[in-house]
């Protein structure tokens, strides 16, 4: 099991986050989890073209098109706010999912949005 633990904790640190999933494969199923965190590296967490407040506003935009499951969505939302997008643009990205996905898939990525940062409202007496 140390194995498992030294390698979800080296995922955490590059990733700055672990979903209950990976939490999972670790126990279950490590050379597969080794093998998806490979692909990943390349793709995500190595550093390449695109910073990594792009890449993570990019995932926030994608997952929530693709109807992913709030706690994702926020893993990438808290990511891209360390790493400096305002919850202005993050609000932006969430924005532009309307017009591809709908209205339905937006809430989607709004409801994690609210969660991760200070909203204000307005309310009629």
């Amino acid at each position: 099991m140390d194995e498992r633990k030294a390698f979800l904790k080296e995922m955490i640190a590059k990733r700055g986050y672990a979903l209950d999933y990976h939490q999972v494969l670790v126990a279950e199923d490590l050379p597969f989890m080794r093998a998806l965190d490979g692909l990943l590296e390349a793709a995500y967490t190595n550093p390449r073209r695109l910073d990594r407040k792009t890449k993570e506003l990019l995932f926030t935009a994608i997952l929530t098109v693709l109807g992913a499951g709030k706690e994702h969505i926020q893993g990438h939302i808290k990511v891209a706010a360390r790493e400096g997008a305002t919850k202005e643009e993050v609000l932006e990205v969430l924005e532009l999912c309307v017009l591809p996905a709908g209205v339905p898939r937006f809430m989607l990525g709004y409801e994690a949005w609210k969660e991760c940062f200070p909203v204000q409202r307005v309310e009629v007496e």
